[in-house]
């Protein structure tokens, strides 16, 4: 039976250009909690966990890389 899909397929998000807006203008790494302030999300654990989640999918299809644990750049 087909599910309709193929498997092993993923789905790849466009990713939010706030986030890439706050990458193109940073001159550094950036953590989670850099980039939730910046989108002016409130310093909730929740909240800077959600960004943290965001990220680590951008970097999976080489948008951005994990320069250090935790600490992201533009993929250049």
């Amino acid at each position: 039976m087909s599910s309709g899909g193929e498997i092993g397929e993923v789905a790849i998000a466009e990713p939010d250009p706030r986030i890439l807006a706050v990458f193109n203008e940073a001159t550094g790494p950036l953590r989670a909690r850099d980039v939730s302030e910046a989108l002016d999300h409130e310093l909730l654990r929740k909240n800077i966990e959600g960004t943290r989640a965001k990220l680590k999918r951008l970097a999976k299809p080489d948008i951005l890389t994990e320069a250090d644990t935790g600490s992201f750049t533009r993929k250049q």
